[in-house]
């Protein structure tokens, strides 16, 4: 009994010997984020961005200040339906599409407006920017009068080269990064191991009485 208890303490001691070191659970995270990230930038379609920008003029009557004020404004009407309806025939795709896919940005120091749209297609990306920009004046010059400020061509979007969208290395860097500290969290938050466990134990010894009866059985 005492001698098939020491094989299996022995053969067990192999086993720990041959188990993973911790940081592997880092090294697999970093490796596995690395590929599925690299991965989702190869297979997602990429999409191109195309900017066009107009500039607010004060007229007679008015100041730089005030076509500062409505660049600001202009630049949050762009994306509304009465733009973009009357952007959709000349663009060539439907409102939903350029409400999807346009954005605007102004600045608090310059009075304009950049007009921004995204496409997995660069033609259809400059299309819709230089669309929504001839809209947005035709608004501006319909409201002059009432305003004295207007919206000028200040420059038109051109067809882009290369995809807004992250490539494939940057995303599997993304990845690897992510995958590295999931990695080590779950290497902090795994159990420990009590030092009892590594400890070996002495092979038991039968006592006595159990000698006594084993050399009477003989």
């Amino acid at each position: 009994m005492s001698e098939n208890h020491t094989r299996q303490h022995r053969t067990s001691r192999p086993f720990r010997a041959r188990a993973l070191p911790p940081w592997s659970l880092v090294a697999a995270g970093v490796l596995a984020g690395g590929l599925l990230g690299g991965g989702y930038g190869v297979l997602r379609t990429p999409e191109y961005t195309a900017t066009s920008y107009v500039i607010a003029v004060p007229t007679s009557g008015s100041d730089t200040a005030t076509a500062l004020g409505f660049a600001q404004a202009y630049g949050r009407v762009a994306t509304q339906l009465a733009v973009l309806g009357d952007a959709q025939v000349e663009a060539g795709v439907p409102v939903r599409t350029l409400r999807d896919s346009v954005r605007t940005a102004t600045s608090p120091d310059a009075p304009m407006v950049a007009v921004s749209a995204v496409s997995a297609r660069p033609s259809r990306a400059t299309d819709m920017a230089n669309a929504v920009a001839r809209a947005l004046i035709r608004h501006a010059d319909a409201a002059k009068a009432g305003t004295h400020v207007g919206l000028l061509q200040f420059s038109r979007a051109v067809a882009p080269t290369e995809p807004g969208s992250a490539s494939a290395g940057v995303t599997g860097l993304v990845g690897a990064s992510a995958g590295g500290l999931l990695g080590a969290l779950a290497l902090l938050v795994r159990p420990r191991r009590r030092p009892e466990d590594d400890t070996v134990r002495p092979a038991s010894v039968p006592g006595p009485a159990v000698a006594a009866d084993a050399h009477g059985q003989l």
